[in-house]
């Protein structure tokens, strides 16, 4: 990836409904090379997808919980059991297996208090394997970026 991809990529994640013309404008080149790179990069798997960004709260899910699980043995079959295990739980937003005294942070969204504790309940609590569960809850957004940072050019 060059400088190009870079601007490519970030003009798509501040706007992901531009045109390729008007991608094409913003990042300095013709239409026809602004399209190539995109399809190149999308081919590569650089670009994984597009996606709409939309308000939590307005969308009925205003409650952000950070989840903190640690297994009970760190088998191969026991990481991979819980692994599987959440891939499917729609609450569930990010999860990222961690360094520390905890395996796993999660990012979960619920509408309540009381859904929060029925997803704990109910979907947590039943995989095999968990040795505990740390929660904090959000009660404020800081800053949520959806764009990258400039990414120095390597020296070659």
């Amino acid at each position: 990836m060059d400088q190009t991809d870079h601007k490519i990529i970030r003009e798509l994640q501040s706007n992901g409904r531009l045109t390729n013309q008007e991608l094409a404008e913003r990042v300095n080149l013709s239409p026809s090379p602004c399209l190539r790179r995109l399809k190149a990069l999308e081919k590569s798997g650089i670009i994984k997808g597009y996606c709409a960004i939309v308000d939590q709260k307005k969308y009925g899910l205003p409650v952000t919980v950070f989840v903190r699980i640690k297994l009970q043995h760190h088998t191969e079959d026991a990481v991979n059991g819980f692994e599987h295990a959440i891939q499917n739980i729609a609450e569930i937003m990010e999860c990222h297996l961690m360094t520390g005294d905890w395996d796993y942070l999660m990012r979960v969204v619920v509408g309540s208090l009381e859904e929060y504790e029925r997803f704990t309940r109910q979907r947590i609590h039943k995989i095999d394997g968990v040795a505990a569960i740390e929660t904090s809850f959000a009660f404020g957004e800081v800053k949520r970026a959806t764009t990258f940072p400039v990414v120095a050019p390597s020296a070659k």
